[in-house]
């Protein structure tokens, strides 16, 4: 496939936007499709373990908190509903974000051939592992759902406004992988610390507790930290039907913009040397 030059790569971060929708839309998508099949390549179920790994895991949620250690989620007006569909719908929004953000040290450094050989937008290659994050989310949202109305009975109608929840995570995972993906390049070692960041922030974010838990002397550092807001925004539509407040959504949208404005902007200014590098 031959790939045209563009200035894409120093463009604004709004006309960014608008190239990948326009000019490369069509190859996002077929890198996205590419990128799906190829984890389960070879496999006799194929994709269908898109669905059975979610599900899978739903269900050890379930017996663990449900049935073992009998859990129940401390927040106010919430202390009678699952653990288990409580912890699972936290658990997609960290995922999603986790997911980019592994990914990220090496999207470049992985594909030298890329660099060197092909006049290619490797400006797209985070846009691929955001959308191949929110279709792999979107299945464990769509088994989430199942099961709250299996175990609940009902559904609440704020569950349609899901995307909206992920579209700040989405961001701030996009200008981070932009960020990583090109400091993985010149630092191999990211790749490592980056692993440990995650699993420390799995636990620092209240996904397995409710934010009232954390000592009111630290609730201000966990204020801090992106994905706490959306965790409980998520939670918010898919299970509680509660709308969340216009002002923190917008802020929220905008931190993330802003994040993936100065993702993008150390991209463009990094990446003439990837070529040198790799």
């Amino acid at each position: 496939m031959r790939f045209q030059v563009d200035n894409t790569a120093k463009m604004h971060p709004f006309k960014v936007f608008a190239a990948v929708q326009d000019r490369r839309r069509h190859l996002l998508w077929e890198m996205t499709k590419r990128d799906l099949s190829s984890r389960y390549k070879g496999a006799r179920l194929g994709m269908l373990w898109a669905v059975l790994l979610p599900l899978a895991m739903l269900g050890v949620y379930s017996y663990v908190f449900g049935v073992v250690f009998k859990s129940r989620w401390g927040a106010a007006g919430a202390s009678d509903f699952p653990f288990p569909l409580v912890l699972f719908a936290g658990l997609i929004v960290f995922n999603f974000f986790a997911e980019c953000v592994n990914r990220a040290p090496t999207l470049v450094s992985s594909s030298p051939n890329l660099v060197k050989k092909s006049v290619f937008p490797l400006e797209i290659l985070p846009w691929m592992t955001v959308l191949t994050a929110g279709i792999n989310s979107s299945i464990s949202i769509a088994i989430l759902l199942i099961g709250e109305w299996l175990w609940v009975g009902h559904v609440p109608l704020t569950a349609v406004l899901f995307p909206l929840m992920l579209l700040p995570v989405a961001f701030v995972a996009l200008g981070v992988s932009w960020f990583l993906a090109s400091l993985g390049v010149y630092v191999r070692d990211v790749a490592q610390l980056v692993g440990l960041g995650m699993t420390a922030s799995l636990f620092f974010t209240p996904i397995f507790y409710p934010p009232t838990s954390v000592p009111e002397a630290l609730r201000g550092f966990t204020a801090m930290n992106p994905l706490a807001a959306q965790v409980q925004s998520m939670r918010d539509v898919l299970l509680w039907g509660r709308l969340p407040g216009i002002a923190a959504f917008l802020t929220a949208l905008l931190v993330g913009w802003g994040a993936a404005w100065m993702g993008w902007i150390w991209f463009s200014h990094t990446s003439d040397g990837f070529a040198d590098v790799l």
